[in-house]
């Protein structure tokens, strides 16, 4: 009996790794072996094209805290981070707060505001760019109201930039996390919005009191999702630029400049490399503060 148990158990165990075998191979080649490759690159001055690698110790990462055009960069990533994960997770919770209340019309509301989501990022891009163009409609629209004196193209304003991109990456993620937070208030009981209004508790009241409160295990994982996301953002900075990080590197992310610095400007694999880890070491300090900050706690005794 325990011979044929054991066997059970092993053909088991057997059974298993084939069928993870697959996910263990890819995670294995694209990630396990890429992240070992990315740090040995990181220690040298390497060259793809002639596959030469010359040891630099750490030079590359010295590298990191002196050039000004990567202390940009990451400027600009700090401020985009800082400004678009809390508010699309505040702006995600109101609206799904919002249309979990009885409201006429709820189910054209969700539609409506979940359309964003399904466009794909480049033609949100080229619509945002669109709009704040020379003859775009802001300046149309403001002028005809008066808060635009001279039509102008604010892509090529430095200090317009950047926000351009942050409201554009805020209007097209809040909906996927209005999403998670509706599913998520589907198990607040009912009974406690109605209790709460005997007692008296307005919207605003009950919004604060009950509904941020339950739902503090999931603001956590979206803000969390959040600021992962945006310390990544390369692709509309990128369409947005033309690779470039213009103008005068005002929209110039980690991301878009270590495609640059590893396939675009200057063919140094090395340090992009370094660049790479030292942004991966920066996400998950980030992740596991925000993780610290929104722990959720128990709701009931």
């Amino acid at each position: 009996m325990k011979k044929k148990m054991n066997r059970n158990k092993l053909y088991d165990h057997i059974q298993g790794y084939t069928f993870i075998s697959p996910a263990i191979v890819l995670l294995a080649v694209f990630v396990y072996i890429s992240i070992v490759v990315a740090i040995y690159m990181s220690f040298n001055e390497v060259n793809l094209f002639r596959w030469t690698f010359d040891f630099v110790g750490f030079n590359n990462y010295k590298r990191i805290f002196t050039e000004d055009r990567i202390f940009k960069a990451f400027s600009n990533t700090t401020k985009f981070v800082a400004v678009v994960a809390p508010m699309q997770t505040v702006l995600a919770l109101i609206l799904a707060a919002v249309l979990n209340s009885k409201i006429r019309a709820q189910k054209a509301f969700r539609i409506v505001y979940f359309l964003p989501t399904l466009t794909s990022s480049t033609a949100l891009t080229m619509i945002f760019m669109f709009i704040f163009s020379i003859s775009g409609p802001y300046n149309t629209i403001g002028k005809a109201l008066g808060f635009v004196q001279e039509a102008t193209n604010w892509l090529n304003e430095p200090k317009f930039a950047l926000k351009i991109i942050m409201c554009m990456n805020i209007w097209s993620t809040v909906p996927y996390y209005m999403t998670i937070y509706l599913s998520a208030l589907q198990d607040v009981p009912a009974s406690l919005y109605e209790a709460a209004e005997v007692d008296g508790a307005n919207a605003v009241l009950r919004f604060l009191n009950i509904t941020v409160p339950h739902m503090k295990p999931i603001t956590s994982f979206v803000f969390i999702t959040g600021i992962i996301g945006t310390f990544q953002m390369f692709d509309q900075a990128y369409i947005f630029s033309n690779g470039s990080g213009g103008p005068q590197n005002s929209t110039l992310t980690v991301a878009l400049m270590v495609y640059q610095y590893a396939f675009s400007l200057l063919n140094d694999m090395g340090l992009a490399s370094a660049v790479a880890i030292v942004l991966s070491i920066v996400i998950i300090i980030a992740s596991a503060l925000a993780n610290k900050l929104n722990k959720s706690e128990k709701l009931y005794s």
